[in-house]
């Protein structure tokens, strides 16, 4: 099967990121231009990472913004209490490489911290199929969101039984009010370098032994099995990456708009991340990129013309009209 060249991709992407630096020095174009691009990065990158559980491995998760949150929340933690926490650390932060590394670790972290939830959850629920996985998982989003919301009452509790060191951390969440002072780190070479990195990460991942198990799994699980691959350890493999990414993706969120809320990662923004999703193709990265790059304009478009809660309508009914028309989605399968 002929592959996709995304060197066209990867070019575009950096080409257009550096008119939009070199605009954005000389006052030229708009910041509010390059949050379109840096939100369209983001959006690429939660789209793909959730092509490996659903459009690869053929589970079916709808709870990807609760991973997303987590990341998000994570990452903002460190950015926001450590250098309250450790006041030495602010003076390091005015220095360039100092602040890269700061953001990068924090990155790690909130990835890592969604990948480590992701295999819990994975090594717990993929026994389960298909509406019972789907269910699963979108209780699983609600869960995380509504214990952020209800952080300060934990706070008052652990609080009470003596642990005010975690506490005080689990209250910096901010509950129902929202994490605020987030530092704005996201910027064109952050958005642009992850998306590039994750997009290649896949790819090459589609085309190797464990892309391979993975549509294995995908096509017939039993069948797979029978041939010795071992569809649990797979099945958890890719559940735990799709997380760390969707957390990473969480971390860059957070970074760009500082400021972030538990209701925005309600099961409406996972279903935002199915139809991208399922308009690009299951298991199309290429799908993935042109579906995500065009309906975060539609998005951007709506929100200029005021009628951006209409989006909960116009997605539905687009994604109705590609079921009847094209159901495969606008791309076939990488694999």
């Amino acid at each position: 099967m002929k592959r996709f060249d995304y060197k066209w991709f990867y070019g575009t992407l950096i080409l257009s990121g550096l008119i939009l630096w070199i605009l954005n020095r000389y006052n030229l174009a708009k910041a509010y231009y390059i949050q379109i691009y840096l939100l369209i990065s983001i959006n690429i990158i939660l789209t793909t990472s959730l092509n490996v559980i659903n459009g690869l491995c053929g589970q079916f998760s709808i709870g990807h913004a609760g991973f997303m949150a987590i990341g998000a929340y994570s990452s903002a933690l460190f950015t926001t209490v450590l250098p309250k926490v450790c006041p030495s650390l602010s003076p390091l932060l005015l220095n360039p490489l100092s602040k890269i590394l700061f953001f990068l670790f924090a990155l790690i972290i909130g990835g890592f911290v969604a990948g480590f939830v992701g295999y819990l959850i994975g090594k717990s629920v993929l026994r389960l199929k298909g509406d019972y996985l789907a269910i699963v998982t979108l209780a699983f989003g609600e869960v995380v969101r509504t214990s952020i919301r209800l952080t300060d009452e934990l706070a008052g509790f652990l609080d009470g039984i003596g642990w005010r060191v975690l506490g005080g951390i689990v209250l910096a969440l901010g509950g129902p009010r929202g994490l605020g002072g987030i530092p704005n780190l996201t910027n064109i070479f952050w958005a642009c370098g992850f998306t590039i990195m994750i997009v290649a990460l896949i790819t090459r991942l589609i085309h190797s032994s464990y892309g391979r198990a993975w549509v294995a799994i995908r096509e017939d699980e039993i069948a797979a099995s029978v041939m010795g691959i071992d569809t649990t350890r797979f099945k958890i493999l890719a559940f735990s990456l799709s997380s760390l990414l969707a957390g990473l993706g969480g971390g860059l969120y957070a970074h760009l708009l500082m400021f972030i809320h538990p209701d925005s990662f309600s099961f409406i923004k996972s279903i935002e991340y199915l139809v991208y999703l399922y308009l690009g193709g299951m298991g199309s990265i290429m799908g993935s990129i042109i579906s995500a790059t065009t309906l975060t304009f539609l998005l951007e478009f709506l929100r200029i013309i005021q009628l951006q809660q209409w989006r909960l309508v116009i997605y539905p009914l687009i994604l109705i009209i590609f079921m009847l028309t094209r159901p495969g989605g606008l791309f076939r399968k990488d694999l």
